[in-house]
């Protein structure tokens, strides 16, 4: 009889766990094809695209691939870097990796490509705002940073302000890709401008947390 309530209460703890990572799991891949889909909506836009995107539409263009390829293509060369900096990917990381460039390409086989420029701005609102919400979605599960924030935090762990590592990465990433003919448009600007901003809005929005032990929760995993 003593151990009844006891069992009862493990059960229930597995219980909340298991569901926990069930919502997590569920946000991370939504956030991860929302993230592919505003990919494509703002490639379509053909008004620039974030410095990284600019770098991987470069490519696309030299070497004659899809975009979302080559998406995959240097998200696995950006992985390698990791390993000289002990970096060590989680499940999001390497979901991140092959899932965003796959959605990105079949999103770029449906959607068309609008002459107006009313459409065309249109498309890159959508893409800016998407992206920020799956931004936050992917990141509020704590299952892995992605590529380039991961190697983006390696570096800075060598003693480099976060800052400058990532405005480094990224005017790199822009140099490279508009020499290689990617696309800087007023939409770069715009994305700089508004993502950092609106994923600090909507962060504290999709943090999700396993329950502590003992059954409480914490502030964060109350969240929404």
């Amino acid at each position: 009889m003593a151990r009844g309530p006891n069992a009862g209460q493990a059960r229930s703890e597995r219980a909340r766990r298991a569901r926990a990572l069930g919502r997590r799991i569920a946000q991370l891949y939504a956030g991860l094809v929302a993230f592919g889909v505003s990919l494509a909506l703002m490639v379509r836009a053909g008004l620039g695209l974030s410095p990284w995107d600019v770098l991987n539409q470069g490519v696309a263009r030299r070497l004659g691939l899809q975009f979302g390829w080559v998406v995959i293509a240097l998200g696995l060369v950006v992985l390698l870097a990791w390993v000289p900096l002990r970096q060590r990917p989680g499940w999001g990381t390497l979901s991140n990796v092959l899932l965003v460039g796959l959605v990105a390409n079949a999103a770029l086989d449906v959607l068309g490509r609008p002459s107006q420029l009313v459409a065309r701005g249109a498309l890159l609102a959508a893409g800016i705002g998407l992206n920020a919400l799956a931004t936050a979605a992917y990141i509020g599960v704590g299952l892995g940073p992605g590529p380039r924030d991961g190697l983006m935090i390696g570096l800075a762990r060598r003693g480099h302000s976060i800052r400058t590592v990532r405005t480094a990465l990224e005017v790199c990433a822009l140099g490279a890709g508009v020499a290689l003919g990617g696309t800087l448009g007023v939409g770069t600007l715009a994305y700089a401008l508004s993502i950092g901003p609106l994923v600090h809005v909507l962060l504290p929005r999709f943090i999700v947390h396993p329950p502590v032990p003992g059954g409480r929760a914490t502030a964060v995993d109350r969240c929404p």
